[in-house]
């Protein structure tokens, strides 16, 4: 039963990390292979390629979790604190601008 779902879990993995093309190529051969009715092939081929774009959208996910993570523990700034940190200097900057012309 676990290798079962392990073969599952990986093949959907292999799915959501192939081509559009690739799926399709693999949809139409395995459809082929089972003789399957065009209809019933056409339906094969729409949901894999639907779980294709569903599994690369979790890879997704979870590949910016676990950067967003990574940088997290590195201490490094990410785009909202440089965002931050700019409107502060030009805050600085506006003032100090201000500081030197009323002289």
């Amino acid at each position: 039963m676990i290798d079962i779902l392990k073969k599952g879990i990986l093949t959907g993995i292999g799915i959501g990390l192939m081509t559009k093309d690739k799926v399709k190529e693999f949809a139409k051969k395995t459809a082929e292979d089972a003789k399957l009715t065009k209809e019933d092939a056409r339906k094969f081929a729409d949901e894999l390629l639907k779980q294709s774009e569903d599994s690369k959208h979790k890879i997704e996910e979870m590949i910016d979790k676990q950067v967003r993570k990574s940088i997290d523990k590195l201490g490094l700034a990410n785009r909202e604190d440089l965002e931050k940190i700019e409107k502060k200097l030009d805050i600085l900057q506006s003032a100090l601008n201000k500081k030197s012309t009323s002289k």
